[in-house]
Formats: C-alpha cells, structure tokens, sequence
C-alpha cells in the first residue's frame, strides 16, 4: 500500500508562529462566509452583554476566488405561488436517487426563502421582471424556482454582496492567499490548522472550534468547470484527520460544458436547457427525447450519461446545443456570459450550434455531517461542496448547492459559536509535532504527475465506468502515491498534488465496491440500480487502512 503521513508537513511549535482565534472557518466561498455571518449576527447577543466571538476566515487564494464565484444558474427555493414546499422536495428526492436523508431535504427546502431573503437584505441584486424576481426553471425541477443574477453570473453576485457584508464585520477577520496544510488534532478533537501565509511561511492557527467549508475537488479532472483552487484539500485535510468520508463515488458531471480547442472548459449554465434549447446530435437529430420523457429537463445524471452514449454512437467528440428556435435578443440578454464566451470563438449563442460535452463539476460525496454540521471529529464543523449532508443523495438537483451552502454555513456559525462560547479563553499552545523522515532522493516534476492524473481520471474514472478501467486507475493512482505521499512539499502545488491523490485514491476504491448504477455513478458491468444491495452510503476507510500511514 501506498504511504502517507499523519502531517505533509514537519513542525515544532517553538519554531513557527502562533494566532489564537475563537472561531476558525476554512474556506471563503458560500458556505464559509455564511457561517462566519451567522456568528457575527447571534441576534441578542448586544442585549445579553455578550461581544461577537472572533472568526479568522483563511482561503488559499483571493476571496474572490471560490467555486460559489463561478456558479451560473442560481438559487433554487419555492417563491412562486403555483409552487410548493412539497414539490421541491420531491423533486430533490426524484433527482437523489434513493440516497437523499428526507429530513435534510425539507429542513433546506423549507429554509430556502429566508435564505434568499437574507441575500437580499444584504444587497444582493437578484433579477427581477415586472418588479417581482425573475424565475426559471432548470433540469429535474418541476417549477420555475431558480432565482439568478445578472443573467448568467449569479455566484459572481451573491458573493459579491457576502463579501461586502463580512468585510464590515468588526468581528470577521479575513486572510487571503492562507494555505491551510492541515487540521491539527489532540486527542482526536481539532484544535486548529497549520497554514502557510505569504511573508510569514508556516504558522500554528489556534481555535476553539473550526468550521471546514474549503469546497469542492472538481481539478481531479483533467475536463472540469471548476477553478484551479478547487483541489480537495479540505476533503484530503478532514480524512487524514480522522473524519468520516463516504459517498465519494458520486462525482457529478455537468451535461454542457464549451468544447472548443483552446478554450478553457467554460460551464453552459443548466438554466440554457431549462429556457427551451435542445441538445442535438452531429447529424443535428434532437436525441434526448428517445432517452428520457423530461427530454433536455432530466437531472444531470441522465443528460450526462445520454450525452456519452450518443457520442458513443456517432463516433463524434461531442453534441451540440441549440438555441436557434428561442427569442435571439432573449438569449443574449438572459446569457450575457455565456454570449461573450462563445463571441471569443466566433459562435454566436442564438444563431450557431454550440459544441458540448460533459465535464467534471460538483462532488456529491465528502466529508459526513449530520444536520447541525458537526463532523465524525468533535470541534469540527463543516459546510458545502467539502461534505456529505444528505442533501443530495446520489445526484445534486441543479441550483441546490449554493442553497446548501447557506443553510448549512448557517448552521455550523450557530453551532459553532454556541459550542465556543461555553469554553474557556485558554490561549495555550498544545504539545502537537509533526516528525517524520520524508523521502528525499531525487527531485520531481509535479506539474507533470498532476497533469497524469487529471488525465487517468477522466479515461478510467469519468461518466461511465467498467471494472478493468477502474482497476486501471487504481494501478495509476497507487504507483504515484508511493513516491509522492512520503515526501515533504514546502509549496502549493506539491500539497495540492499529495491532496488530489489521496481524493482520487478514496473515489476510485468508492467506485470499485458500488457494484451497480446510481445517480452520478454509472457502471457500464453493473448498469442497473440494486436496492436490495446498494440502497445505502459508502463509508471510505480510515486513512491508516487504505494509504497506509
């Protein structure tokens, strides 16, 4: 077995700096300024003669630069008066696959409005028609219920306004460009991070409590809409802490992603489908209607894997969408985004065939959490892409994510600030070091190992999987995990490639044991659903057993 350590990276807390917080949240998308708004808020708490608890919020790159930043279509929630409570859930649990905790299900659905109205009262600019918001509808939803932003840039806008808000906060310290190495634990209970900072290099972070809300690990794929920060860190960091992970089968591949030489792999939002486009094959047959009832509306999974049959079938790298029926100055104005992009390889959204193919985009499964927040690890939290909550079961219904990252950052903030506030101030250092003998023969191109494995996994681990391409991959992954873990990496890149193996590691095992079809995971030797045997979550093995630290 591959090795690995407890640590990346060696430390000795007389020789590294030290900075004690009440609260420390990991991660600056959604769901971590949420939590970090939530603690500042404790309604009363100026009434009690209580002080807002500190919170450090640490991203790895600018605050700017999260998963919640890119996402398009927007905020699923029921506003409409034709709509139901009951009619979102169902829909959730139609698109989940069987895996779906109902109880999480209502609890977000139900919180979804207040949400979205918090948003608002903070300056969020959602659209608006005729003076009410503007809804649409996307796949696997049965109503239009999707709020958005500037078209096509709702992320963009909803933290753009979270940004702003949390600036203001006296309470709310924020550090950018923080690599978080690692979750420091003492007697299994997290007690802080070890982090990277520019000009001070590593640094201790002590808190009371700590809330995990570091995102997704889409970079895995060598085809992915996310950015380039989203390298499961928090995930990798979590499971060699000792948290429970499960689920990590279930990578969601978006249906339309651009495919045009040259071009980064940029996201066609859901909501283009859910405003009438049609997807087409190269000899322009509209296939989907032979795939599914709910044609171009069926949940991702369906779409994704439709997708790759009819690519299959026509010896072609791709299908195309097509929005040439719909309203021209509709579509631009409702996809001003997507507009410019396809503009800047001479397409034009209402008049040509747009090239698509699917693309790694959301990971369903991550780090278990109940409906509080709390993890497997006392003292830590966590909240959005990086967990597991029940919400989403075998397959994300499209514009739930950001709603998950909101009622559950609010959440961990309440939970988090409520457990902190019973502690003592102890401003203590603990006895934690990290000491091992890292492997240092030779050097190593990590640039070139990472682009390896992004491609490995999108061959063997990508929409549709058969037991010799898994088994592929695992070969793959465990041959670099065994020079690559044991060696101690004093950048970025070398602690992203260490996390990014050790998440493929846990996605392939995932993939091997579910021995049947499911949601986002699809076996082409086992391609129907098994309730009898697989109706139930998968719980990684602990990190000692399957990297052999």
């Amino acid at each position: 077995m591959p090795a690995g350590h407890r640590y990346l990276v060696r430390f000795q807390p007389r020789q590294v700096p030290h900075y004690f917080t009440e609260i420390l949240v990991i991660g600056g998308g959604i769901a971590g300024l949420r939590a970090a708004l939530q603690i500042s808020s404790n309604p009363g708490k100026e009434a009690r003669g209580e002080r807002a608890l500190d919170v450090l919020v640490v991203t790895k790159d600018s605050v700017q630069q999260s998963n919640s930043s890119y996402a398009q279509g927007g905020i699923a929630g029921v506003l409409a008066p034709e709509d139901r409570f009951e009619n979102h859930i169902e829909d959730t649990l139609t698109a989940g696959g069987g895996l779906c905790h109902p109880d999480i299900v209502e609890m977000v659905v139900r919180e979804a409005p207040e949400q979205i109205a918090d948003l608002i009262r903070w300056g969020t600019n959602f659209d608006e028609e005729a003076g009410r918001l503007a809804l649409t509808r996307e796949g696997g939803h049965s109503h239009r219920r999707i709020v958005h932003a500037l078209g096509d840039a709702t992320g963009h806008e909803v933290m753009r306004a979270i940004i702003a808000r949390a600036l203001k906060q006296p309470n709310i310290n924020i550090w950018d460009r923080t690599f978080t190495i690692d979750l420091l634990t003492e007697n299994e209970t997290c007690v802080g991070a070890i982090v990277q900072r520019p000009g001070v290099g590593r640094m201790l972070i002590w808190a009371k409590q700590t809330i995990l809300a570091s995102g997704g690990c889409g970079m895995v794929y060598r085809e992915t809409t996310n950015p380039p920060v989203a390298t499961g860190d928090g995930m990798a960091a979590a499971y060699r802490a000792g948290a429970q992970l499960r689920d990590m089968e279930f990578m969601q591949f978006h249906p339309t992603v651009l495919y045009v030489a040259g071009s980064s792999r940029f996201l066609i939002s859901e909501a283009v489908r859910g405003e009438g486009a049609f997807l087409r094959d190269k000899n322009q047959q509209r296939f989907m209607l032979a795939e599914d009832p709910r044609a171009e509306l069926a949940p991702r999974d369906v779409v994704a894997q439709a997708i790759v049959r009819c690519m299959e079938r026509t010896h072609h790298p791709c299908v195309y969408l097509d929005l040439r029926h719909l309203d021209a100055d509709k579509v631009r104005r409702r996809f001003p985004g997507i507009a410019k992009v396809c503009r800047d390889f001479g397409l034009d959204i209402a008049d040509d065939l747009i090239p698509i193919r699917p693309g790694a985009h959301y990971m369903v499964g991550g780090v278990t959490v109940d409906a509080e927040g709390h993890t497997t690890v006392p003292g830590l939290w966590a909240a959005g892409e990086v967990t597991s909550s029940g919400l989403h079961g075998a397959n994300r219904l499209a514009s739930n994510s950001l709603l998950e990252g909101l009622v559950f950052g609010a959440a961990c903030g309440t939970g988090a600030a409520e457990a902190a506030a019973h502690m003592p101030d102890a401003l203590a250092v603990r006895s934690i070091a990290s000491r091992f003998e890292p492997e240092t023969s030779g050097s190593l191109d990590v640039a070139d190992i990472t682009n390896s494995l992004r491609s490995s996994m999108f061959r063997h681990m990508g929409v549709v999987r058969i037991r010799a391409e898994l088994a592929e991959a695992e070969r793959d992954v465990a041959f670099w995990c065994r020079y690559v873990l044991d060696r101690e990496f004093d950048d970025r890149s070398g602690w992203e490639l260490q996390n990014l193996l050790t998440i493929a590691r846990l996605m392939i095992w995932s993939a091997q044991q579910r021995e049947e079809s499911r949601g986002t995971h699809f076996r082409a030797d086992y391609p129907k659903r098994d309730d009898n045997s697989w109706q139930r979550h998968l719980t990684c093995p602990p990190a000692v057993e399957l990297l052999g630290r």
